[in-house]
């Protein structure tokens, strides 16, 4: 009879219906749409002009880093109410 394999050698019943394709298979053209910006995204993020790497690109940068310091600043002065709040006693 001789020796018979341990795994079954045929291959397993297809789980998804679909069948996947390659990156190889798919035409250049369909992968990326886009102009590749990451060069000149890093002339403007290694300029030395003293700005902080969030600060580089100008007013919107400034201004979610605003509204950002305004949020946490805020909630911590909130937090610190709250707390003080909760540590007196009630007055019944």
């Amino acid at each position: 009879q001789g020796l018979k394999p341990i795994v079954s050698t045929e291959s397993p019943a297809q789980i998804f219906g679909t069948t996947t394709k390659l990156a190889s298979d798919l035409p250049a053209t369909d992968s990326f749409l886009g102009k590749n910006k990451v060069p000149e995204l890093q002339k403007l993020f290694q300029k030395a002009d003293g700005l902080p790497v969030h600060l580089k690109r100008g007013v919107p940068d400034k201004l979610l880093y605003r509204t950002t310091m305004a949020l946490t600043i805020g909630g911590t002065i909130y937090c610190l109410v709250a707390l003080y709040m909760a540590s007196q006693p009630r007055n019944q």
